[in-house]
């Protein structure tokens, strides 16, 4: 799943950005080059799984600043952190930030490969998330008003006779209702429903 992938190397030494770059093309990805964070943060980022190549140590905005900016802002791009100095603090920092790996220039091939090919994983898995929750709420907008109450109650685990009481309506009508919003939400039982429930942040 490599094909469409796309790694993005900051890094302020050429030579080593297209020494990473030649390495990841002949393995089948997208590659985009930056001398500095300023340069990374001009351009629009392409709708397409990809990741962060970030050097600690840049002129300018630093990695771990331009990580952090990046975290602030909720860009949830990979971040694969390097430099050519074996600081622990950084490496600490970095990882509490979210970075998916610490390389150590001058960076084995294997490392990069093995680094580039785990945050292209995690990026993939959180776009499809990302695009399951945006599917689900685009339902969830289809539902009137007691559809949501219903689902909110039958979610916490209350049985429709406990949600005709809270309601003030009648069993029959909560089944009814209960019924309209499994099939809305293509929900195929109440556990999936408590799921969606959680996922969309309806309190309980």
């Amino acid at each position: 799943m490599t094909a469409a992938a796309l790694v993005h190397i900051i890094d302020d030494d050429s030579a080593v950005r297209q020494s990473l770059a030649d390495l990841l093309q002949s393995m089948g990805y997208q590659v985009a080059q930056f001398g500095s964070a300023s340069d990374f943060l001009r351009v629009n980022l392409p709708d397409a799984p990809a990741c962060l190549v970030l050097d600690v140590r840049l002129p300018g905005t630093s990695g771990l600043e331009l990580q952090e900016y990046l975290a602030s802002i909720n860009v949830g791009l990979p971040v694969i952190l390097m430099t050519g100095y074996a600081d622990i603090p950084m490496t600490v920092k970095g990882m509490k930030l979210g970075a998916v790996d610490f390389l150590t220039k001058p960076i084995r091939d294997q490392d990069l490969l093995e680094a580039v090919s785990a945050a292209i994983r995690i990026d993939q898995k959180r776009r499809r998330h990302f695009a399951e929750i945006t599917q689900l709420r685009e339902k969830y907008a289809l539902l009137t008003a007691r559809e949501r109450q219903v689902m909110a109650l039958v979610a916490s685990g209350l049985m429709n006779k406990q949600v005709a009481s809270k309601l003030s309506i009648s069993e029959v009508t909560v089944k009814m209702h209960r019924g309209s919003v499994m099939r809305k939400l293509d929900a195929g039982s109440v556990a999936m429903l408590a799921r969606m429930a959680e996922a969309l942040g309806i309190d309980k």
